[in-house]
């Protein structure tokens, strides 16, 4: 508001002299703020945690930031409520209703209308007023569509062919959405192997809530009567797995692994000296199949450790093995590992 942009311009001197830290939400609405951290930062380099930013993730954000604080922050991703956030909360509500704190995680009759009045306000304004050149109409579509490809292969043909856009558009569409933290590319692993590999991206929204109240899901009795019910769980469990190591500030890089004749791991971490093979089932007794599967195809890419992540109650580990529920997975990520 204009009063707060006053108060601060008043103020600044003193907010520099005093010894306490300084919390400015919505950074993004006054640019001129970002000169002005500059000078002060500059002028004394030794102090450090001064100034606390806080703002949507729209790219005039990112690109004030960059061009004027570039070497002089630290960038901190704030995700949904995950489970290790919200130990008294049931892992199938999270799941259901995703981790936005109003969205009905904590407060049941907030879901799924708060997702849709989300989903409708950045659609309308937000998106369009960061750069999304499509029209709202445009946008809504292809967030039904994506949705309705949740988990799978990305096919920007297919997408822009049922829009009647082109491919390159559909891409830099899909970008806003990855920028606006709504939905998350995985990329394919690359081996060196004599198969050949799938390349391209899995998409996947980013927060399950979200999913189900595009695909109309009010319920977990629901959810589980869906066909791509398996698809969401695996969404949610790798969404819960790579925040959880981002609020650990663990280094690792993420992926997928997928050869041509369909052999596959669902998630493969990489954390530099160590590589484990996720493989995710939405099931409360895995097979021995299972295992097979997942060994044989953990063999190709020498994964350190083999991790199936199911519904199980029995969990059951060796150090290069484990079977375990999602819950037991999430503390296994919180233990100190080589790399």
């Amino acid at each position: 508001m204009e009063e707060d942009r006053v108060r601060l311009d008043v103020e600044w001197p003193a907010l520099l002299a005093a010894r306490r830290l300084v919390v400015l939400d919505e950074a993004q609405s006054w640019p001129a703020i970002f000169p002005r951290l500059r000078s002060a930062i500059n002028a004394d380099r030794k102090r450090r945690g001064r100034f606390l930013l806080l703002g949507s993730v729209s790219p005039a954000l990112m690109q004030q930031v960059s061009e004027s604080l570039a070497g002089r922050l630290s960038m901190v991703e704030l995700s949904p409520f995950i489970a290790g956030e919200l130990v008294r909360v049931p892992l199938d509500r999270l799941w259901l209703r995703g981790g936005f704190p109003d969205g009905g995680v904590l407060r049941e009759r907030a879901f799924p209308q708060w997702q849709i009045d989300y989903l409708s306000l950045l659609v309308q304004r937000d998106l369009p007023n960061w750069g999304l050149p499509a029209r709202p109409a445009v946008t809504q579509r292809l967030a039904a569509m994506i949705a309705a490809v949740h988990g799978q292969i990305w096919n920007a043909s297919q997408l822009a062919a049922s829009l009647g856009l082109t491919h390159p558009t559909i891409n830099t569409y899909l970008d806003y959405l990855e920028g606006a933290f709504l939905v998350r590319r995985l990329p394919a692993y690359r081996a060196n192997l004599k198969k050949r590999l799938t390349k391209s991206p899995k998409v996947y929204w980013r927060d399950s809530g979200l999913l189900h109240a595009i695909l109309g899901v009010h319920t977990h009795e629901e959810l589980l009567r869906r066909p791509w019910v398996g698809a969401s769980w695996e969404g949610f469990v790798i969404a819960q797995t790579l925040d959880t190591l981002r609020a650990l500030g663990r280094s690792f890089q993420a992926y997928y692994f997928r050869t041509s004749d369909r052999c596959e791991i669902d998630l493969v971490l990489d954390f530099g000296r160590e590589t484990w093979a996720v493989e995710i089932k939405l099931t409360s007794n895995p097979s021995a199949d299972d295992w097979a599967r997942l060994d044989k195809t953990s063999d190709m890419i020498r994964a350190d450790r083999r991790i199936l992540v199911t519904r199980t109650r029995r969990s059951a580990s060796s150090r290069s093995h484990a079977s375990l529920g999602l819950q037991e997975f999430l503390e296994t990520l919180r233990e100190p590992r080589p790399g």
